[in-house]
Formats: C-alpha cells, structure tokens, sequence
C-alpha cells in the first residue's frame, strides 16, 4: 500500500534544508527559477472544528487506494486524517500537513491536535497550550477541519465516527508507552500513507535555541519591558544583564565610532589619490608646456632665430638690382686745405677808400 501511495502522489525527497530553502527562493545555481500563477485562494475563515460541524447520515464506506489515486467525485473527497502535537508552530508542521492534503486529487484534510495532559503524560511538557495549538492549526490553510483532544492511538471507531479513508505522516516507528510504533496497525490495515519530514526543523530544535542562547532572550525580554519575576530571572542575574547591555552599547558606540574613523580616512584617502592624479596631471602638462616653449625645438628658439634674422636686415644696406643703370660720377678734384698762416687776407674795402678811378667806374654803373 505504500508505494501505491507512492506511485499515486510523488511526494518530495529528502534533501538538505538549504537546498529546499534555495528551491523555495529560486536560487537554485545554473537554473531559472519557476514563475507561479497568480492566484487569491479565498480563504477568509479558519478551519472548523469537527465537534462544530453537522452530523453525517449516509453510510460511511472506505475509499481505496486506487480509487483515490484515480480521482473521487467533488461531494466525495478523499478523508485523510493527520495528528500531532503542532506545538511552536513551524514550517515543518506546514510542509507535512501540505504534503498530506496533496496526497490524492479531492482530498479533504482532517487534523487531530492532542490536548494538553495527554501530551505532557505521553511526551512531555509543551510550550504553547492547547487552545493556543488548536486555533494556530486552523489557521493553516491547508487544514479542512480539526479534531481537538486527540487520541494517542487510532482506534477503529475513532476511523469510523471521523469517515477517515487514510492516516497520513512521516514513516519513521513512533513509539509509545507498550507499543513500538503506534501507527502499526494502521500500516497493516493498508489506510497509511506516508510523508517526509523536513530536515533541520522541529519544536526541538527551536527550543534549543532558545536555551542555548537564553541569556541573550533574556536581555531581549528585559529591555521589551518584561519584568524579572516574569522572567524568572533572579536578582543578581537581572544586574547582571543589564550591566551586559550598558557594556554592549558602549561596546557599539565605539565601534560606531571606529567605522566612522575608517569611512573618513578612506574618504580622505581617496580624496588624496585624487588630489595626487591632478598634480601629476597638470605637472605633466606644466612640463609639456614649458618644453614646448624653451626645449631646444621650442617656440622661443624660432622666435629668436626669427628675430634675428629681421634685425640683420635692418641693419645691412639693400642691394640696387642688376638691371638697373649706373650712373656715372664726375671726379670731383681733390680737397684743397690751406693753411691759415700763409694765406693773405685782404680787409674789406670800405667806399671812402676807394680810389679815383673806382668811383668813376662805379658811377658809370
């Protein structure tokens, strides 16, 4: 019968909690993740309890496996029933109870959740109370009803008053008080149908967190308002852990202080590569420059060069052209020099001394 269960629903494989988790979000390495339907289920209620619920007339008549698997009619949906404590309520209490409404096509999932004696009798203490447990399950969405104060062990009436067609949970022999497993009979009778656990979760394993760092919960609590006495905590402990969390915050402040003090030198130093990129670059383009103008190919050596050559020809006479006529120069006789010495110089004739024959030839003028 089970691996017609099987055969009927493939149910998930027992892989690692981190490979799941990547599933779920669509991390899984080299493929793309599955887009969904968008859908609005329309769940506005919680699941009813079964003691609320009308009483049935008609007969009751197993479903069986091929029949299930198959498919029934929708006012004949296939009656799975599964149980436990549920207590911290978790993913992996949501994960069995999904796998169970999806065992057939038309299922209609029943879930018995174990009062309080019974529990702390058979198993041990529990964190949440009953109520508290019955009414976090029928909030689940995959739950069609509850059955509150469950049995340990099924009975064949408990089956037959709650139309149950199949016993649905994880494989492992669950043991109790004179019984080894106490889903025997229910394997042998063909009406079990298995599903997987999910690794890495389970009410215990919060509940050693919880312990493992309990002073840290305990601060947590304390600085929310709780009191000591709420808490349990003793007197010197509650000392204890509040001078914890003034040292904690010291502790932040100066590592506060310690990250700021690094974001501002790593500011400053990038601000200082950046100011050194810029000096280098207009150095480079300072030197480039000076080179450009007194380099030995620099502009000022042309300016000179320039310079000089317009100079010199300022300065040199211009040449008359070939084709032009010479003229011919008269020679000029030589410059005579005499000497002031020997040179007779006659005194200026006034016209009282002038002689006779002077006068005559001046009057004939």
């Amino acid at each position: 019968m089970e691996a017609e269960a099987h055969s009927c629903h493939r149910l998930p494989g027992k892989t690692s909690r981190k490979r799941r988790r990547d599933e779920i979000n669509g991390d899984m390495a080299g493929e793309q993740a599955v887009k969904v339907r968008r859908s609005t289920v329309g769940l506005t209620d919680p699941a009813p309890f079964a003691d609320q619920l009308e009483p049935v007339t008609a007969p009751y008549v197993r479903v069986s496996m091929e029949e299930a698997c198959q498919g029934t009619p929708q006012e004949r949906p296939v009656r799975v029933y599964a149980d436990g404590i549920f207590d911290m309520f978790h993913s992996g209490h949501a994960r069995a109870l999904m796998q169970a409404k999806g065992l057939f096509p038309n299922t209609h999932l029943i879930v018995g959740v174990c009062s309080d004696d019974l529990t702390h009798n058979l198993k041990g203490f529990t964190v949440m109370n009953e109520d508290e447990r019955y009414d976090t399950v029928s909030h689940c969405r995959y739950v069609d009803e509850i059955v509150r104060n469950a049995p340990w062990t099924l009975t064949p009436e408990f089956l037959a008053d709650h139309r149950i067609d199949f016993v649905a949970h994880d494989d492992y022999p669950y043991s109790s008080a004179g019984s080894d497993d106490v889903y025997k009979h229910i394997k042998a009778a063909g009406m079990f149908a298995p599903t997987q656990r999910t690794e890495g979760i389970s009410t215990s394993d919060i509940i050693t967190r919880i312990v493992r760092d309990y002073d840290v919960y305990a601060r947590r609590n304390l600085q929310r308002g709780y009191t000591a006495k709420e808490l349990n905590v003793s007197f010197i402990n509650e000392k204890k852990y509040h001078l914890q969390e003034r040292v904690d915050k010291v502790k932040k402040r100066v590592k506060d202080v310690e990250e700021r003090s690094k974001e501002f030198v790593q500011k400053v130093e990038t601000k200082s590569i950046d100011l050194i990129q810029k000096w280098e670059e207009k150095s480079r383009e300072f030197i480039a420059n000076f080179l450009q103008m007194f380099g030995p190919e620099g502009a000022l050596k042309h300016m000179l060069k320039e310079g000089k050559g317009r100079m010199l020809q300022a300065i040199s006479p211009r040449q008359s052209p070939n084709s032009s006529p010479t003229r011919e120069r008269s020679p000029s006789p030589p410059p005579s020099f005499r000497l002031p010495f020997f040179t007779k110089t006659s005194p200026p004739s006034s016209p009282h001394h002038l002689s006779g024959a002077d006068r005559i030839s001046e009057d004939d003028d």
